[in-house]
């Protein structure tokens, strides 16, 4: 995975925030981000923003045809950077990273659930269901209000508004008894 990182100088760590003021933020960070990306043949895979040991992390995680490069993680930081800067007029802190999605790339979007049909994915919802809050199956379907899982024989359907996160399990962490790498757009077992 690579990425470029810019940290902006206001305090990350005396920042208490709720989960609409950051779900806002995101928001407006990915309807910044996305056109500028957009020019430079770049795709927005995902945006998070969280506490983690060195304060509030903006992560912006962009691909490519072809796949992204430093080069092209620290042109867009600059550029992002630049254009947060003077467009938000929150102060709100944040260490910014870009980064390359890597090998478990996260899925946020219905288009990245249905471009990674038959692949193995690791789904954490918001709440437990049944006892259970992590997911780990093989992408089967993408309908408007859930995603399909397989799960050693049987499927179980997600509802979106339960999905707390998404992403691409690593293909050397294949089921039991698997030893099959799937490459895009093959099934794993």
């Amino acid at each position: 995975m690579k990425k470029a990182v810019k940290k902006n100088t206001t305090a990350v760590n005396k920042v208490t925030l709720t989960e609409a003021a950051r779900q806002a933020f995101v928001g407006r960070v990915t309807a910044l981000a996305e056109p500028l990306l957009a020019d430079g043949q770049m795709e927005l895979v995902h945006v998070e923003y969280q506490r983690e040991a060195g304060g509030l992390t903006l992560r912006v995680y962009v691909d490519k045809p072809g796949g992204v490069r430093l080069d092209d993680c620290a042109a867009v930081s600059r550029q992002l950077s630049d254009l947060l800067d003077v467009t938000l007029d929150q102060d709100l802190p944040y260490n910014l990273e870009v980064s390359s999605p890597g090998i478990n790339r996260p899925l946020g979007k219905p288009k990245d659930f249905e471009r990674f049909k038959g692949h193995r994915v690791k789904i954490r919802l918001r709440r437990p269901r049944d006892g259970q809050r992590h997911f780990t199956g093989t992408l089967i379907g993408v309908d408007p209000d859930q995603v399909r899982l397989g799960l050693a024989g049987a499927t179980t359907a997600i509802a979106w508004d339960q999905i707390a996160k998404a992403w691409l399990a690593d293909p050397a962490d294949n089921a039991p008894g698997c030893d099959k790498t799937p490459s895009q757009g093959e099934s794993p077992c």
